[in-house]
């Protein structure tokens, strides 16, 4: 029996396992482009499955910011009241919503993010 632990797949698939488990976990972030990245701790992320053009939306009500996902690339939104998150995220077209709301009604620059 030599080498039997070794080469074993069960007790290798374990040992990946455990390793896993001993991997430093840090906080997600997402790329916004612009080498600009967000921490996600303070956001409350939800994946979204019944929209076509959004598949994330993240939003830190303590910030009033809006982070979303469309087809693989973040968007971020500031200065967004709870409400219109809520609108959002209850809309019966996801899509038509932040074209509406938060890109055409925001082109004055209302949900622009500025950096201080």
């Amino acid at each position: 029996m030599q080498e039997k632990v070794a080469t074993d797949p069960m007790v290798r698939a374990a040992a990946l396992i455990l390793s896993l488990f001993s991997l430093p976990i840090g906080p997600e972030t997402v790329d916004l482009g612009n080498s600009t990245s967000v921490y996600l701790s303070r956001f409350e992320c939800r994946d979204i499955n019944r929209s076509t053009i959004v598949q994330r939306v993240c939003y830190s009500a303590g910030e009033r910011t809006l982070l979303v996902a469309v087809r693989g690339s973040y968007q971020r939104y500031c200065g967004v009241p709870a409400a219109t998150f809520d609108a959002l995220m209850s809309a019966p077209s996801m899509g038509v919503y932040l074209n509406r709301v938060l890109r055409i009604a925001g082109a004055d620059g209302r949900y622009n993010c500025t950096t201080s």
